[in-house]
Order: C-alpha cells, then sequence, then structure tokens
C-alpha cells in the first residue's frame, strides 16, 4: 500500500468512527468536517471516539491532542504522528 492509501485508510477510518458514534453517514462527513460543529457531537463522544480510533491502531494520544483535535483531517494526522512515533 502507498504512503497515499495508507493516509486514505486512516481518514476512512477516522471518518467511519465519527460518523458511527454520531448516528450519520459517512459520506456525510469530510476531512474538513469541524467535529465540534456536528450537531449532537459532545466531548463525551469526541473521548469515544478518540478511545476507538486508539484501540484499533493500538495508540495512546497525549490528552492535549485529544482536546485540541478538531478535524477529522486533523484526528487522521495525529493518528499518524502516533504511529510515527511508534515505529
Amino acid at each position: 500500500m502507498t504512503a497515499s492509501g495508507a493516509d486514505d485508510g486512516i481518514i476512512a477510518a477516522v471518518t467511519a468512527v465519527a460518523a458511527a458514534e454520531l448516528g450519520l453517514p459517512a459520506a456525510s462527513l469530510r476531512p474538513d468536517t469541524d467535529l465540534r460543529a456536528i450537531e449532537g457531537m459532545d466531548s463525551v463522544k469526541v473521548l469515544r471516539m478518540v478511545a476507538k480510533i486508539e484501540q484499533a491502531y493500538d495508540i495512546e494520544l497525549d490528552d492535549e491532542v485529544v482536546f485540541g483535535l478538531s478535524s477529522i483531517a486533523g484526528t487522521a494526522d495525529a493518528v499518524r504522528q502516533a504511529l510515527r512515533e511508534q515505529a
């Protein structure tokens, strides 16, 4: 898989988790979607979303990173960074 293929996979996984947490179709979310602006998204849902992503990728995101997450793309970037640090 190419790097961009892996990136697309991370964005797709983050999108799927966010959509499932919100009960929305994944197609309704874009990488630049502001998670804080989605109706029904609250801090508990964000934390559940992060926990599922951490479990899926076997990573742990620092608290300051988690509390700074604002978009799907930003969340995917945080996952990529955590994976790089693990390697």
